[in-house]
């Protein structure tokens, strides 16, 4: 069974209607509570102020109500996970934000689900499927 793991850009892209809003769509119809998407609390983080400072934080309330619908499990960005991502921001210069969701793919050995080209830094480290 594949793992995968949703960068803001791509839950964005689902909220916002987006070109490739059907792919997340799709993961989300097959992902189950005990099968779940995953994400980093620093990226759900993205999602919440990218939101709010587009539509005012009463929208960006209502979004993160939605996304706890979802069956996305939101993961802590603990020490580890924080060494992994210091790590991807050393070698490949990504936005830090970014390290945190490829950290987790990393950690999970799972598919990153993206719309942001920043992720073509990383050459072929991680699978990656673009929206």
């Amino acid at each position: 069974m594949k793992v995968w793991v949703l960068d803001s850009s791509a839950l964005m892209t689902f909220f916002e209607d987006r070109s490739g809003a059907d792919k997340v769509e799709e993961l989300l119809a097959k992902a189950t509570a005990s099968d779940p998407l995953w994400m980093s609390v620093v990226n759900w983080g993205e999602v919440y102020y990218s939101i709010w400072r587009a539509r005012g934080e009463k929208s960006a309330i209502a979004t993160l109500r939605e996304i706890a619908q979802l069956p996305i499990m939101i993961v802590d960005a603990e020490m580890e996970m924080t060494r992994l991502a210091a790590g991807l921001k050393a070698e490949y210069n990504l936005p830090y934000a970014d390290c945190f969701a490829a950290a987790l793919a990393h950690a999970r050995k799972a598919v990153l689900v993206t719309s942001d080209r920043d992720f073509e830094r990383i050459g072929g480290a991680l699978k990656i499927v673009w929206l």
